[in-house]
């Protein structure tokens, strides 16, 4: 059985339908476990004390943040070179998820600066460019929403995701860019002397697993729901023909 046989709108329907629930329920349990853990049964840190647990929303949010962005890349350069209607309808489903969890990052990461720098913002390299890359997401959702023809709007954000993958990875790797940047390192990292300790690296784990699950969720729903939109539309507009015609 071939990837390309996904692509096909019935098949992807026939197939995401009974999927949503189990990966719904599962990101309900995940996130309900592991949001419970980190908030209520880890201890406070001995620097950060209780800021600490923003954590469990920030490393996740952001690292979704990204990731979504790589996702919308690869699809939509499926789109630019096969031609298949169902990945850049995906694109255009996860970029509002993408948006939120940018949005979530930037407020939490205020959130644990303004005790930890004593600000709310500062012009860091990782921050500057996660601002940037939260734009490209505005400005993604609102040319899609701006061009009538779906695959004139389809090819344009396609390009705009190119560029934007620029800051997405900026945002990922500035920490090895720029040495000065406030932010701190990798939250998470194999080396035992940089490791986070395990009462808070187990629980973020499964905070990063639920929202994972969340977003796989979200966004077959979105791709579901833009598929059907667009039946309606070529329905509509067959209907219209028929009756200027008669």
């Amino acid at each position: 059985m071939s990837l390309w046989e996904y692509a096909n709108p019935k098949k992807f329907m026939d197939t995401t339908g009974p999927l949503v629930p189990w990966v719904a329920g599962a990101a309900a349990v995940a996130m309900a476990t592991g949001l419970i853990w980190g908030f209520f049964l880890t201890p406070d840190d001995f620097r950060q004390g209780s800021t600490v647990r923003i954590v469990f929303i920030h490393v996740p949010a952001a690292m979704m943040a990204i990731n979504i962005w790589v996702m919308m890349l690869v699809t939509s350069l499926v789109w630019l070179i096969r031609r298949h209607h169902v990945s850049a309808l995906a694109a255009k489903a996860a970029a509002p998820i993408g948006l939120a969890m940018t949005v979530i990052a930037l407020i939490t990461g205020g959130l644990w600066g303004q005790p930890m720098w004593g600000t709310w913002w500062v012009w860091d390299p990782r921050l500057t460019s996660f601002l940037v890359l939260c734009l490209f997401y505005i400005g993604y959702i609102a040319l899609w929403q701006a061009i009538e023809d779906p695959d004139t709007a389809a090819d344009l954000t396609a390009v705009l995701c190119l560029v934007g993958s620029v800051f997405a990875l900026m945002s990922r790797y500035a920490v090895f860019f720029w040495s000065q940047g406030l932010h701190q390192g990798a939250s998470l990292s194999v080396q035992a002397g940089e490791r986070m300790a395990a009462d808070y690296r187990y629980p973020l784990y499964l905070c990063m697993v639920a929202f994972g699950l969340l977003f796989v969720a979200l966004v077959l729903v979105g791709t579901r729901t833009e598929i059907r939109a667009r039946r309606m539309k070529a329905l509509e507009a067959r209907a219209r023909m028929t009756q200027g015609l008669t």
